[in-house]
């Protein structure tokens, strides 16, 4: 089994998961690199994904086809998270991105639009080509 301190993971925000299915070479190679590679791991949450489906509509149904990316529900905790923020894809994303015993040192998010994380205390991975 993988250490979960030595283990990738990465947080697919709105605008990773409509790069994605518009065949962005990076993101399709994080998705791979999850799939195929133990110790990497690829999230999507729910949120994100409702509005990456809104801005490229069949987003949703492509991204939970693939295999190696875990869709993260909105569950209480996230949701009194979300409810403090004005759009819930990035609230929901960087609820996500925090430590958890699952992903203790927390997760990375991975991005199309690099500038909108930063007033957000997360790590980011650019996924601009």
């Amino acid at each position: 089994m993988t250490d979960p301190h030595e283990a990738v993971h990465v947080i697919l925000d709105d605008t990773a998961m409509a790069a994605a299915g518009r065949g962005n070479l990076l993101a399709s190679r994080l998705i791979h690199r999850a799939h195929a590679e133990p110790g990497w791991y690829l999230y999507a949450t729910a949120c994100a994904l409702v509005e990456a489906d809104r801005a490229r509509p069949g987003t949703g149904e492509h991204i939970v086809s693939l295999p190696g990316i875990t869709v993260l529900d909105l569950d209480l905790i996230a949701a009194l998270s979300v409810a403090r923020h004005d759009t819930w894809a990035v609230a929901h994303t960087l609820h996500a991105a925090q430590p958890t015993p699952e992903r203790p040192a927390g997760a990375v998010v991975a991005t199309a639009v690099p500038g909108a994380w930063t007033a957000h205390p997360v790590r980011v991975l650019d996924l601009t080509p």
